[in-house]
């Protein structure tokens, strides 16, 4: 598959409160407007969870203003890069796109100790992403 000048990556998780929340922060803060960058939940929360707000905090990343958002077909037919996070049958699937199903632990119901670990996980995992998908011009 060949990556398009500016791709485009869609984060699912159930609740879109934790998982896809951090990994859509971290590909926007590490790639910029190299990448359009969506996340959903197949079941969204009322909110982000706090522990995850603040343990993003902690790497210097504000999401306190995001918001779950519903996982929609259109989501999925604009993006090139599908990664999910734990949604199981409910994510939607088309020809042509690449999928990535991530193993996370869900950070729901956890405190900041707990979520630490998981934010870092996805921060290597997104580093990783993001020399695939959108490496830096080299001179």
């Amino acid at each position: 598959m060949s990556t398009p000048a500016r791709p485009s990556v869609l984060f699912v998780c159930v609740h879109n409160a934790g998982r896809s929340q951090m990994a859509a922060a971290f590909l926007t803060h590490l790639a910029g407007d190299r990448v359009e960058v969506r996340s959903a939940g197949s079941v969204p929360a009322e909110q982000v969870n706090p522990a995850v707000v603040e343990a993003m905090k902690e790497s210097g990343i504000d999401i306190s203003a995001e918001t779950p958002k519903i996982l929609t077909t259109e989501a999925v037919q604009a993006s090139d890069v599908v990664i999910t996070m734990g949604c199981g049958d409910t994510c939607l699937v088309f020809p042509g796109k690449k999928y990535l199903d991530w193993t996370l632990d869900d950070p729901a119901g956890r405190g900041v100790d707990a979520v630490r670990p998981i934010r870092d996980e996805i921060e290597s995992r997104i580093r990783a992403l993001v020399d695939e998908i959108a490496p830096t011009a080299r001179a």
